[in-house]
């Protein structure tokens, strides 16, 4: 005989839970959202220089060694996440709409 399931308790185990903090925490959505949108248009780090192997983003921050540790693979960097975040900032504290899509994102800096 076949267990009958509510259609409630099927939504329930088929939604991806989140957490309260991953909801409500509208900065780092965007974050992942250009993180997305970055790996959609970008095999290595936009921001890499596959010349010399540095970072543009350490470079113009005024870090000592501009070198990139991680080869131009930016999913997961802590400098370009750090960089969108303070990007994030910059942008919302000006009160200006947020770009949707990461090419869009030079415009707004």
């Amino acid at each position: 005989m076949a267990a009958k399931v509510s259609e409630e308790d099927l939504r329930k185990a088929l939604t991806v839970e989140q957490t309260p903090s991953e909801k409500a925490d509208p900065k780092k959505r965007w974050v992942d959202r250009m993180m997305r949108s970055a790996k959609q248009y970008h095999k290595i780090c936009p921001y890499f220089d596959k010349k010399t192997g540095n970072c543009f983003i350490k470079l113009l921050s005024g870090y000592k060694k501009a070198r990139c540790e991680r080869e131009g693979k930016f999913d997961g960097c802590p400098v370009f996440i750090e960089y969108l975040e303070n990007t994030y900032d910059k942008i919302t504290k000006e009160g200006r709409m947020l770009p949707m899509d990461f090419r869009d994102l030079p415009m707004f800096i």
